[in-house]
């Protein structure tokens, strides 16, 4: 079903929005990766191609409203449309109370947060337009369990899943559909950097993140709009 889509990857670069990426592309879809750093968009983009799919790039800081409005425009005026947008940028450094600066709260938030904000609200229009897309916002169960040191980033993912369910009760009247997707840890640098010891014989794949997101974008679930997906392994 992803045969001509037009699908943006936030998060791109790496990770779980690498594998996002590769999943839509080799299902047939025009993916716009975007991330802030050009050498791993193009390591992106180099092995989603070698896989036989299409992926374009942009560099794009998504605090900034100016470089969110830039992808959004960009990917429209070059396609014509929008059909999917896949909010996976994302930070989560872990620190208590006392090492929260509030510059690193206010980190936290403008990645997690504000990002998502812009990005729905940017490709808003555009999918309004043509009363028709969906977007799947990459929470975490840090959003219902968070633990000591994720103070910050739990609430971050709390907020994302609410939001999710109030926009896609504003996006019904237009076939808005909108989702979260909230995993439990998933093998990736980002889990790494923050745990190094984590075992791996509980953590995910991207890939397997990836699977669901691309699940929720088929009409198979245009009912279920709104809801939260956990993922995890099983025993977590």
């Amino acid at each position: 079903m992803a045969q001509n889509q037009v699908v943006v990857v936030t998060g791109g670069g790496r990770g779980i929005g690498r594998a996002i990426a590769q999943r839509f592309a080799t299902d047939g879809a025009q993916v716009v990766a975007a991330s802030r750093t050009p050498a791993e968009l193009e390591e992106t983009r180099g092995i989603v191609e070698q896989a036989g799919g299409r992926c374009h790039v942009q560099a794009t800081d998504v605090c900034e409203p100016g470089e969110i409005n830039s992808l959004i425009e960009m990917t429209a005026e070059r396609f014509g449309r929008i059909d999917v947008l896949v909010n996976c940028a994302g930070i989560a450094p872990q620190a208590t109370i006392e090492e929260l600066e509030p510059e690193l709260f206010t980190s936290i938030m403008a990645v997690n947060v504000n990002a998502v904000y812009l990005a729905c609200r940017g490709v808003w229009p555009v999918m309004k337009k043509r009363k028709s897309g969906v977007i799947v916002n990459i929470s975490s169960i840090a959003s219902v369990d968070p633990f000591a040191g994720f103070a910050a980033y739990g609430a971050a993912k709390a907020w994302v899943n609410a939001w999710t369910k109030a926009l896609a009760d504003e996006g019904r009247r237009w076939g808005i559909r909108v989702f979260s997707v909230a995993p439990g840890a998933v093998e990736t640098k980002m889990l790494r950097d923050g745990f190094p010891t984590f075992p791996a014989e509980q953590t995910l794949r991207p890939e397997d993140v990836a699977d669901v997101v691309h699940a929720l974008t088929q009409p198979g679930c245009r009912y279920a709009t709104g809801q939260t997906v956990f993922v995890r392994r099983q025993g977590d």
